[in-house]
Order: C-alpha cells, then sequence, then structure tokens
C-alpha cells in the first residue's frame, strides 16, 4: 500500500509541475495562443482549466503526502523484521560479559622496570 501511494505521489507531482510550467504568470500561457473566440476551449477557459487542475493537484499531493505519513511502515512494529534483528542482537549484547571500565579513574603511571640498561653498574 505503501508503494502505491508513493508511485500516486510522483505521479502527481510530475503533472503538477508539468500544469505550473505551462502557464504564464502574466496570464499568457498557453491560454495566449487561443485568440479566437470560436475556439472550443478559448483563452479565459483555458486559464481557469489550468488554474483548476494546479489547485487540484496541489490538494491531491497534500492528501497522498499526509496518508503517506500514516501508512509508512515503520522500525517498532511487531510485523516488522528489523525489530526482531534489534530484539536478537539486545539479546545477544546482554549475554555478553565485558569488563567494566572506569572512565573517570586517573590513569595509572608506568615504573620503570629494574635491571634496565641504564640501571646496570659497571
Amino acid at each position: 500500500m505503501y508503494v502505491f501511494i508513493s508511485v500516486l505521489i510522483l505521479i502527481v507531482s510530475i503533472l503538477l509541475g508539468l500544469i505550473v510550467l505551462v502557464q504564464n504568470p502574466k496570464g499568457g500561457g498557453l491560454a495566449a495562443n487561443f485568440s479566437g473566440g470560436t475556439q472550443f476551449m478559448g483563452a479565459r477557459q483555458t486559464t481557469d482549466f489550468l488554474e483548476k487542475a494546479s489547485w487540484g493537484l496541489a490538494v491531491a499531493l497534500l492528501v497522498l503526502s499526509l496518508t503517506a505519513s500514516v501508512i509508512i511502515p515503520r522500525a517498532g512494529t511487531s510485523n516488522n523484521s528489523g525489530s526482531q534483528i534489534n530484539t536478537l542482537m539486545q539479546e545477544k549484547a546482554n549475554q555478553e560479559k565485558l569488563p567494566a571500565v572506569n572512565f573517570m579513574a586517573p590513569p595509572v603511571k608506568s615504573q620503570p622496570v629494574s635491571g634496565s640498561k641504564g640501571d646496570k653498574k659497571k
């Protein structure tokens, strides 16, 4: 279902981009090509259609995005195999016995070993 919604979002996004590119910001655009009054879709109807289509696609994109965010697969769900892997890894980490390390303790200074070359007397 999530993949289907994602494909719909992609299609709506492409259509919305194409419709916005066809429009001219100063009122020309595709409507400027239809200057005759006897056209089936005259200049006014073309701009109305493009405006309604862009608003409709924008609302559809918003609704599809909200729907996708609700049904997106999550890592914490019981039907997800990722949660089973996380549980197994947590159990394995709990079974491991690691030595306790105190990071707040001061470092231990090493003592010179007796009998080194500098300590020999001739």
